[in-house]
């Protein structure tokens, strides 16, 4: 039986949608993302693009200032100043871990691993090891810490669970985050090169 012409272009207008709209979303947020940064520093109608230069251009001099001896004692004030504020150096602090966690030196995201949740059963969750030593939390003997990333959000738990409940994931990090992120709607298969 041959499928009615308007399910037919039905069909085909819900899988253009399905192609299109995610490629429009990103495009949109990347345009308003681009408006908002050229608003900062407003130059004007005749330099359309400026303030975003001008911008990136500041943020590079202070990657410069904070990786040269002349940002110490910059450093130094800005610690002074935290210390007095406990609740403005709590929230800076967690910030500056977690953004060095994704693009810093450190990059603790890098241990994607299964862990089995429940006694008895076999469900499973994705996560990260973020600490092997966990000393300073007491005695922790046979525990690490895992980060497990909400699935369609930018938030997560961490845990701390018995080592023989983690499996290592022979993934790469990033497929793996971006896997739990998508709440296991993104390809993670092996990419052919």
């Amino acid at each position: 039986m041959k499928e009615p012409l308007p399910k037919k272009i039905l069909n085909y207008f819900l899988k253009g949608l399905l192609y299109t709209l995610p490629i429009t979303l990103v495009i949109y947020m990347l345009y308003q993302i681009f408006i908002f940064l050229d608003d900062l520093i407003p130059l004007g109608d005749k330099f359309p693009g400026a303030g975003v230069l001008l911008l990136l251009g500041i943020i590079t001099l202070f990657g410069v200032l904070g990786s040269s001896l002349i940002a110490k004692p910059i450093q130094s004030w800005f610690n002074k100043i935290l210390d007095r504020a406990p609740l403005l150096r709590t929230i800076y602090m967690a910030i500056n871990d977690l953004l060095s966690a994704f693009v810093g030196q450190k990059k603790s995201f890098s241990k994607p691993v299964l862990v089995k949740m429940y006694k008895g059963t076999d469900i499973e969750k994705l996560g990260f090891v973020t600490d092997e030593d966990l000393t300073e939390l007491g005695d922790k003997t046979g525990k690490v810490a895992v980060y497990f990333p909400h699935s369609f959000n930018f938030s997560g738990n961490l845990y701390i669970v018995p080592r023989e409940n983690v499996t290592p994931v022979p993934r790469n990090a990033s497929d793996i985050m971006k896997y739990i992120v998508s709440g296991g709607v993104a390809d993670i298969h092996e990419r052919e090169e």
